[in-house]
């Protein structure tokens, strides 16, 4: 009965695992850009829609849309007040661009935690739930919210896969990933790119966020976590490989799950930060990846 029940459970936070992985995993391949705010921008996604459904009264649906809403508007600031200014000024050497997005992107992310804590306090808030009740599983009793949780996710990143192999914008994406001088020299704006790849982030982020505040719920003080497990993803899987952090957030998933049913829901993070060391030592570019 243990072992369907970590099935289960590990099967859907892998699935929202994947889904928050792919949109880091997008922005770097696209821009090259590792955003250290990626947590925050998902935790304010859950505190938004857990607010405006219940404070607000916007219901289970509304609620959710102004979450995603709200990881949207988030994402598009990051890139417009954080990223986009370092990366054209002309007093940052061009060689130290990178280390003072990362450093701007987990600064950005600090001050989001301190005002989500300040505004809504660090205790846990849980999402409404789209779909409330539990349903039996091979005897095992599991919240209908969990297939729920799977199903979208699933269904989210099957429609970015088609975006981005079955119109033009979304393979200028994927052009932009391998060779962003020839897209240029096609008649592409770098810019436009940009800004259409951390809409899709922040869209993804956005549902992510809803997604994990109804399943396990979020606070202020889940940031930092929920960042390095989207960096441990995408570093296991592969830094630009969106395959590669799919099967890494299976992999991330289930250590978790079962490191939280075996050991303790406390340390359920050591074996995975464990198992980074491991890959990077022995396989840098992780499982896919190329760089």
């Amino acid at each position: 009965m243990l072992a369907l029940q970590i099935l289960v459970d590990g099967f859907a936070i892998s699935a929202l695992y994947g889904l928050g992985a792919v949109g880091f995993t997008l922005i770097f391949g696209v821009s090259g850009v590792l955003n250290l705010s990626h947590g925050a921008i998902m935790v304010v996604a859950a505190v938004t829609a857990w607010a405006t459904a219940g404070s607000l009264g916007f219901g289970r649906f509304g609620g959710a849309a102004a979450g995603v809403l709200a990881g949207f508007l988030l994402s598009y600031a990051t890139y417009f007040l954080v990223v986009r200014p370092i990366q054209t000024s002309r007093a940052i050497p061009r060689d130290e661009k990178e280390i003072f997005v990362l450093t701007g992107t987990l600064l950005w992310g600090i001050m989001i935690q301190e005002a989500v804590a300040y505004l809504f306090s660090n205790t846990p808030k849980t999402v409404l739930p789209l779909v409330p009740g539990v349903v039996g599983l091979a005897g095992v009793r599991t919240p209908i919210n969990e297939i729920v949780t799977f199903a979208i996710s699933w269904v989210v990143i099957g429609l970015l896969w088609l975006l981005v192999n079955r119109t033009r914008r979304g393979k200028a994406l994927l052009a932009a990933a391998m060779n962003p001088r020839g897209l240029t020299l096609l008649g592409f704006e770098m810019s436009a790119v940009h800004r259409t790849v951390w809409a899709i982030y922040g869209v993804l982020a956005g549902i992510a966020g809803v997604l994990l505040g109804a399943f396990l719920g979020v606070s202020s003080d889940n940031i930092g976590t929920l960042t390095a497990s989207a960096f441990s993803i995408v570093v296991l899987g592969g830094l630009g490989s969106v395959s590669g952090s799919l099967i890494a957030a299976y992999v991330v998933g289930y250590l978790e799950t079962v490191t939280a049913y075996l050991v303790a829901p406390s340390v359920r993070s050591v074996p995975v930060l464990l198992l980074l060391v491991l890959v990077v030592y022995l396989r840098p570019q992780g499982l896919l990846g190329r760089r």
